[in-house]
C-alpha cells in the first residue's frame, strides 16, 4: 500500500514523501531467475507488515521558454528518473519482468527495498535533455543498510533524444554509470577456492573499493495512435560481483504495448515483451565452480543464455480500478540449461484512491 503525497513551497519548487506499507515474498525468495519475475518483489520479504518511507525529495524547476533545468535531491529510486520508458518501466501497470522494466545490465543503487539517497540535475531543450545523477550504493551487495559514509557511491549519465517518426513521437537514451564498491573479483574467488578447495565466494576477496561501469540504449516510439514499440540494449564490465540490482551482464529487450480500442476497450491494454540475458566467462566460470551472487547460483552450471517473454492484458472496469493476468516464459533459468523451462502465471489488482 502507497501513499504519494506533494505540495509546491515556494516557485518552482516541490515536496514530495511516499509512505508504505510492505509485506510478503517474490518466488523462492525472489531468487533463481536472473530476469526476475516480479518488480513489486523487493529482494528482503518480510512476514509482517513494515511501513517504510521510501521515497522522500525535493525538487527545484528553472524554466524559461525553451530552457529548463529541474534539480531533485532526497530519497528515491535510481530509476524513478533514469531508464525511463513509456511502455514498459512500471510493474505497477505494465510488464511485470525486472529486466524488460529496466535494462537487466544496469546495476543500479539499489538497496534492498529499492531507494536510496542522490541528488539529480536535468537539463531540457526543444528536443534533448541530459540528466546527471550521484546517488549512495548499499553498505554491502543486496543490503538494506544505504553506505551514508559515501565511500560507496554511483555516478549515473543519460542523454536523451526525442524525435517524431510519421507524425508520432519517440525517445533515445543512451545511458552510462559507473559505481564504486567494495566488490569482490570473480577470479580472486576462484584462486582462493582453488587454494582451499571450498566453494568460491566474492563476500571472502571484498577487500578493496573497485570501480565498475556500463551502459546501455532505450528506445520508445508510438507507431499509431493505439500501439507502441519498445527496445533496450546494454552490458557492464563483468570482472567484479553485481552489487545491487541482479546478475545481467548484456541484455536485450524489445516488444510492444496497445490499447483495446479495436475491440471497444480503450482504457485497456494489451502488452508482449521479451529479454534474453546473458553473463560473460567470468561470472560463468565461477557459478559453475559453485559460486552463489545476489540472485543466483545452483551449485554447478551448464551455461545457456537466459530468455524470458512476457505477455499482459489489463482490464480497466472503472478509472480507478485495473485487473491484470500476466504469463511469462522463462528459457534457462540463471543461465542454466540443466533448469526450466518454467511458466510463471501473475494476476495483479491495482486500485488508486
Amino acid at each position: 500500500m502507497s501513499l504519494l503525497l506533494g505540495g509546491r513551497l515556494w516557485e518552482g519548487a516541490e515536496a514530495h514523501a511516499n509512505p508504505e506499507l510492505l509485506q510478503g515474498f517474490g518466488l523462492s525468495n525472489s531468487t533463481g531467475i536472473a530476469g526476475f519475475t516480479n518488480g513489486e518483489a523487493f529482494k528482503m520479504g518480510t512476514t509482517s507488515p513494515v511501513a517504510k518511507l521510501s521515497r522522500a525529495f525535493l525538487q527545484q524547476t528553472l524554466a524559461r521558454p525553451g530552457d529548463r533545468l529541474t534539480i531533485t535531491v532526497g530519497k528515491y529510486a535510481v530509476v524513478d528518473l533514469f531508464d525511463d520508458n513509456r511502455y514498459a518501466h512500471d510493474s505497477r501497470s505494465g510488464f511485470l519482468n525486472w529486466t524488460i522494466n529496466e535494462l537487466g545490465a544496469f546495476d543500479m543503487a539499489s538497496p534492498a527495498f529499492n531507494t536510496t539517497y542522490g541528488a539529480t540535475a536535468a537539463w531540457s531543450r526543444a528536443w534533448w535533455t541530459v540528466r546527471a545523477g550521484f546517488f549512495l550504493e548499499p553498505t554491502r551487495p543486496n543490503s538494506v543498510e544505504i553506505d551514508s559514509t559515501f565511500r560507496q557511491f554511483q555516478p549515473v549519465v543519460e542523454l536523451e533524444a526525442r524525435q517524431q517518426v510519421g507524425g508520432w513521437p519517440g525517445k533515445l537514451k543512451l545511458l552510462a554509470f559507473g559505481k564504486r564498491v567494495e566488490a569482490g573479483s570473480f577470479t580472486a574467488a576462484l584462486d582462493l577456492a582453488h587454494a582451499t578447495g571450498e566453494p568460491p565466494s566474492t563476500a571472502l576477496v571484498r577487500d578493496h573499493l573497485a570501480w565498475g561501469y556500463g551502459g546501455g540504449l532505450n528506445l520508445e516510439q508510438q507507431v499509431t495512435a493505439n500501439l507502441g514499440i519498445f527496445a533496450r540494449a546494454g552490458l557492464q564490465a563483468g570482472q567484479y560481483e553485481e552489487f545491487a540490482f541482479t546478475q545481467v551482464e548484456e541484455s536485450v529487450s524489445a516488444g510492444l504495448v496497445g490499447t483495446g480500442a479495436r475491440w471497444g476497450r480503450d482504457d485497456d491494454a494489451l502488452g508482449l515483451g521479451a529479454v534474453a540475458n546473458g553473463i560473460f566467462a567470468r561470472e560463468r566460470a565461477y557459478l559453475a565452480a559453485g559460486g552463489t551472487g545476489i540472485i543466483i547460483g545452483d551449485g554447478a552450471l551448464d551455461y545457456g543464455g537466459e530468455a524470458i517473454a512476457e505477455i499482459y492484458y489489463q482490464l480497466v472496469p472503472w478509472r480507478w480500478a485495473a485487473l491484470t493476468l500476466d504469463y511469462q516464459f522463462v528459457y534457462h533459468p540463471a543461465y542454466n540449461r540443466d533448469r526450466g523451462p518454467v511458466s510463471v502465471f501473475g494476476l495483479r489488482v491495482h486500485l488508486e484512491l
